[in-house]
């Protein structure tokens, strides 16, 4: 039984080829990341400290106890943790929701009474530190301020626990509220007492409009109940290879109403992929009717 040894001195050996081998291709095969050779530098140091807390000397050693019934238990969150890129901010790529608050939105409730006859459904898939699920909320709220009957939901999904622990807190510095307009920041954000911090956190009322779940978007069955109006998935399937894309966006499909939308990120680009989707605006695909 390996034990945290914040204060170990072991410094692990070198990560061996034939090690980077294993590790990649269980990280593929079950999560769809695709780690180049040129990645191994990059996996490499981000195991050391995970070693060093374990008193392991070889990643060797660690794939092997990763792998053992502890290790399943409690190690392998902080591999999948490791491996994973957590890069978001509030309302980046703003034209997004711009689309959502006057095109998508109006439309569906307009065809479907999304929102009015039924609840409004978004899922934000890779999350990660919960930066644009409160951006949707926010930008949905906006609606609602203009049709009080308005109803929705939001779901927000992420690999990493370690990002949605960060997410439900819902805590940051004042600079990563810098890209939210000045109403917003002051209808949405509270200040920490303590002004050394510079810290601000999202209201209540906020955070409650959200719900997070840990998912893996390479699981055969999301576990989703219904569809979604609105799939946010944007910087994900850059990670993943051609084919791995092309699946998991069909699957993402399925999950979406007639007419719903999928937002992706500016370089995930769907050219010649055989999926039931339309581009409707640079980073915005409609599921065909």
């Amino acid at each position: 039984m390996y034990r945290n040894n914040l204060m170990s001195e072991i410094i692990p050996e070198p990560m061996s080829h034939k090690d980077f081998a294993r590790f990649s291709k269980f990280i593929y095969d079950d999560y769809g990341i695709k780690l180049t050779t040129s990645k191994k530098t990059m996996l490499e140091s981000r195991l050391q400290r995970r070693l060093r807390n374990l008193a392991i000397k070889t990643f060797g050693e660690y794939y092997d106890f990763v792998f053992s019934p502890e290790g399943i238990k409690s190690e392998m969150i902080h591999l999948i943790d490791a491996v994973t890129t957590n890069k978001t901010e509030f309302f980046r790529e703003p034209g997004c929701f711009d689309y959502l608050l006057e095109n998508a939105l109006p439309k569906l409730a307009e065809l479907y009474g999304a929102g009015f006859r039924r609840n409004f459904r978004v899922w934000s898939a890779g999350c990660s530190s919960g930066e644009e699920p409160y951006t949707l909320a926010m930008v949905l709220n906006k609606f609602k301020n203009q049709y009080p009957e308005f109803r929705f939901s939001i779901l927000a999904t992420d690999i990493s626990t370690k990002m949605l622990k960060v997410a439900i807190r819902a805590v940051y510095e004042q600079e990563k509220i810098l890209p939210v307009p000045e109403v917003k920041k002051r209808k949405y954000f509270m200040t920490s007492r303590d002004r050394e911090k510079n810290l601000v956190r999202v209201i209540p009322e906020l955070r409650s409009l959200v719900t997070f779940q840990r998912l893996n978007l390479m699981d055969g069955d999301f576990g989703i109940d219904g569809h979604m109006d609105i799939i946010f998935c944007r910087n994900v399937i850059i990670y993943f290879d051609r084919n791995t894309q092309e699946k998991l966006i069909n699957r993402l499909s399925n999950q979406l109403v007639q007419g719903g939308y999928l937002f992706l990120g500016h370089s995930e680009i769907l050219t010649n992929m055989n999926v039931p989707l339309e581009r409707v605006s640079p980073t915005v695909y409609m599921k065909k009717r």
